[in-house]
């Protein structure tokens, strides 16, 4: 997936839309370390991360 497409997801979930292409920079950069260090894909990585971040954005909106 590339950042642009990361960033509109990640506003679709809740991220603010003027910060959505740093965040989706950075979520890509976290997947890739814990790709590496767990022996998953970039894509396994990637997919926990966004579970966590849209857990997180929901639990702000309660």
């Amino acid at each position: 997936m590339e950042i642009p497409q990361l960033a509109q997801l990640l506003t679709a979930l809740g991220c603010p839309a003027e910060k959505s292409l740093e965040m989706a920079a950075q979520l890509d950069k976290r997947a890739q370390q814990l790709a590496a260090s767990k022996g998953q894909t970039h894509e396994e990585a990637l997919v926990h991360l966004l579970t966590l971040m849209k857990q997180g954005w929901a639990a702000q909106g309660r």
